[in-house]
């Protein structure tokens, strides 16, 4: 007879290195406001590319031809700063004027003086400026303009336009006056089908419509045995309750590890289970991939199935 040969169990898998969890750890400590924080600043570099410097490079613009006077020769009773010779500048009016760095144009003197001298504001790496023009758009943006007054007041007044129009366009005349552009638009090729699935996703996101959003239920899917979780959204449509000939609800079936894509799939109101969860909960089992099990529907030891697995397998005797 030959001798019983037992099978080993095989080694258990090392865990991860206390570096490595603490490394994941951190990551989960840190991504969610990082990646909040990168979400902010998208956003406003969006804002302020297209509508703030657009607007500030029109106001500059305007205050610039209202306050601009560069001339190219000296008025008939000027008075040079050195007596024949105009390179050093003139008085007139009871100012003084020097020429420009192209020499063919005078700039007041205050103004030359005050660009000069506050160029460190617009950064180390900003070039003087080399005509007239330049210098006047450059004292308008120091004097008038300065970034820390023109942020704030522009971000109240872009507030409160949006109140504004959302009070406007949500009734009356401004309600009439968007459903003729929306419908100017939706003819336009091409446009119209940027247009509308924008604004879609648009109204979905921002509209004040009470969405039924706080039922959770379980319902047999992709296949009879397998056990998905999903979102109640409605009652679905009348010609499929009466094919299924009862009541059927639209679900928004959720993927892992990300919750906001999924897919609605419409079921029989018999056959979804209704679960003991808030939609926070089943979210965070979602994200989790099935990790995080809310309190009340844990089961087995510290909210793990238990299950009755032998230490080792059998012993195997081989016989000769």
């Amino acid at each position: 007879m030959s001798p019983v040969h037992s099978a080993l169990p095989p080694e258990p898998k090392p865990g991860a290195s206390p570096f490595r969890r603490a490394m994941l750890r951190g990551l989960g400590v840190v991504m969610p406001p990082l990646l909040t924080l990168v979400l902010f600043i998208w956003a406003w570099n969006a804002i302020e590319s297209y509508i703030l410097r657009p607007v500030e490079a029109g106001i500059r613009y305007t205050l610039v031809l209202a306050l601009s006077e560069s001339p190219t020769v000296p008025p008939a009773d000027y008075v040079p700063v050195k007596k024949g010779d105009l390179s050093a500048g003139f008085q007139a009016n009871g100012k003084t004027y020097v020429p420009d760095p192209t020499g063919r144009r005078y700039l007041p003197s205050e103004v030359v003086q005050y660009v000069n001298s506050n160029m460190e504001r617009l950064g180390p790496y900003q070039a003087a400026p080399a005509t007239a023009n330049a210098y006047w758009h450059r004292y308008v943006e120091l004097k008038y303009l300065p970034r820390y007054m023109v942020v704030p007041i522009f971000l109240i007044v872009f507030l409160v336009v949006l109140y504004f129009l959302g009070r406007l366009f949500t009734h009356g005349v401004g309600r009439w006056i968007m459903k003729v552009f929306d419908g100017f638009v939706s003819r336009l090729p091409v446009i119209s089908n940027v247009y509308g699935s924008v604004k879609q996703v648009t109204d979905f996101v921002f509209s004040d419509r009470d969405i039924e959003f706080n039922r959770v239920v379980a319902v047999e899917y992709p296949r009879k045995g397998t056990w998905s979780i999903g979102f109640v959204t409605g009652n679905s449509m009348a010609d499929i309750a009466a094919a299924a000939n009862e009541p059927v609800l639209s679900v928004l079936m959720p993927t892992s590890p990300m919750p906001m894509t999924g897919f609605t799939i419409t079921v029989r109101k018999s056959e979804a289970v209704d679960l003991d969860l808030t939609v926070d909960q089943a979210i965070q089992f979602v994200v989790s991939c099935g990790v995080v099990v809310p309190p009340s529907q844990q089961t087995g030891k510290q909210g793990r199935l238990q299950l009755d697995l032998p230490a080792s397998p059998p012993a195997i005797s081989d016989e000769s």
